[in-house]
């Protein structure tokens, strides 16, 4: 058995992708399957196309562009199954690769403060002891500061992860001030000089207006220690949600400077074009992708392989 502080079996990305999105690549892949009752890509082929993008929650005016884009290089040609899976491929990924960044830990600021953001349900605290474990792997100091007060699920979480990975959980009681635990939390993580700071926040878009005024607070408090952070605010997006994920980017944007996304549960939902359309709609950073519950089942983003196993294409 391994244990902590051993290094990481070699990777296999891209047969843990394949795995975690066979229900989305598999969605999509039956669609495109059922468009080439033609050979040659005609109108009806198009709409078909179209329509399977649209089903796949890549968006109406995005599938549109797509298609159109594709008629307009091969229409009334003879075209394969395997070459139209290609062609699609590219075109996705002219749209994911520009978003494809992964997240950079800046060694020159310690702590490096990371405010992580989301609703309640998209894996928001899972994907913070990850990142954790992640970091910590790369042989940093991680300390986590359990902002979201309101639930006592959260903070149990994140201690559990803290045993996990070695970093230092700052906890108070239910429904104590955020702000006031993550200014305690970065004085902490000053002292220790570790090398980040992990912050979860609440994620109650159900009242924004105290929400805003959270998050704004967090902000403010955070830079009385060091002028300079939050270092990065990342927003956790959970794909089963669909087009709804679109609507939570941007009412994020309006109460926090977001830095970059983070798609979770991308194993579990047969749609996971979503991912595309909030590239193309807000073109953000996607730092990470989530595919599955065990640690190492949150991987860096590759618009490549992404575009490759969500449509089929070899």
């Amino acid at each position: 058995m391994r244990t902590f502080g051993e290094a990481p079996p070699p990777p296999r990305l891209f047969e843990r992708l394949k795995e975690g999105l066979s229900r989305s690549s598999g969605g999509l892949s039956d669609n495109l399957t059922g468009v080439f009752t033609r050979k040659k890509l005609d109108a009806g082929t198009i709409v078909e196309l179209e329509e399977a993008l649209v089903r796949a929650d890549l968006g109406a005016a995005l599938a549109m562009r797509i298609s159109q884009n594709i008629a307009r290089e091969r229409y009334d040609w003879l075209i394969s199954e395997a070459e139209l899976r290609r062609v699609l491929a590219d075109q996705i990924i002219d749209v994911l690769a520009p978003v494809e960044k992964p997240l950079i830990i800046d060694r020159r600021r310690k702590p490096f403060v990371i405010l992580i953001a989301g609703v309640n349900g998209t894996g928001k605290t899972t994907t913070i002891g990850k990142l954790a474990l992640r970091f910590a792997r790369d042989g940093m100091k991680v300390v986590l500061a359990a902002g979201d007060t309101f639930r006592a699920a959260a903070t149990e979480q994140l201690q559990i992860w803290g045993e996990r990975t070695g970093a230092e959980v700052v906890a108070r009681e239910p429904g104590a001030d955020a702000a006031g635990l993550a200014f305690d939390a970065l004085k902490k993580a000053k002292s220790l000089n570790a090398d980040v700071l992990l912050i979860d926040t609440a994620g109650r878009l159900q009242n924004k207006a105290d929400l805003m005024s959270e998050l704004d607070k967090i902000a403010r408090v955070l830079r009385k220690v060091d002028s300079t952070a939050p270092h990065a605010v990342l927003l956790v997006l959970d794909a089963t949600t669909g087009q709804n994920a679109i609507a939570q980017v941007e009412a994020f944007r309006t109460i926090v400077p977001l830095t970059g996304l983070v798609m979770t549960k991308l194993d579990g939902t047969a749609k996971g074009g979503i991912l595309i359309a909030i590239a193309d709609r807000v073109a953000l950073p996607v730092h990470f992708i989530g595919v599955g519950e065990q640690a190492d089942d949150l991987q860096d983003f590759d618009a490549r392989k992404f575009a490759a196993l969500l449509t089929g294409a070899k």
